[in-house]
């Protein structure tokens, strides 16, 4: 049946495990506080700490797994290491995410006071130019 339509494309496997991984490790509310820091700027652990309101060795656990999934990046600087997102594609899974949660009730024309209206994305840039 789809098969029939002109342009249908299906991911091939490891897309599509890719895929999934990914969304796994975005399924967490704390590594959810972590990337989105982390999209404002590099910061330690210390302090990604205190953003997400964890103890300090649960966000070093947090960051090693969104490491090795290449969603974030590490840059020693003496004892320390500056965390940082990876890549564009992490800030827009990221916000696109937070974007759709603003929006689940669609059924609703009219949002509803503190509805976010705009992308997330544009909230970051815009905390990013403001200081």
């Amino acid at each position: 049946m789809h098969t029939s339509l002109p342009d249908f494309d299906m991911p091939n496997e490891e897309q599509v495990h890719l895929a999934a991984e990914s969304f796994r490790l975005l399924s967490d509310p704390t590594r959810i506080k972590i990337l989105w820091a982390l999209l404002q700027g590099e910061s330690n652990v210390a302090c990604l700490a205190e953003l997400a309101d964890a103890a300090p060795t649960t966000v070093s656990q947090h960051l090693a797994k969104l490491r090795l999934a290449g969603l974030v990046k590490g840059r020693r600087e003496g004892t320390f290491v500056y965390y940082r997102a990876a890549d564009e594609h992490v800030r827009r899974l990221l916000t696109q995410g937070l974007f759709h949660a603003d929006h689940i009730d669609g059924d609703d024309p009219h949002p509803s006071p503190g509805t976010v209206t705009e992308e997330p994305s544009a909230r970051v840039a815009d905390t990013r130019t403001a200081s």
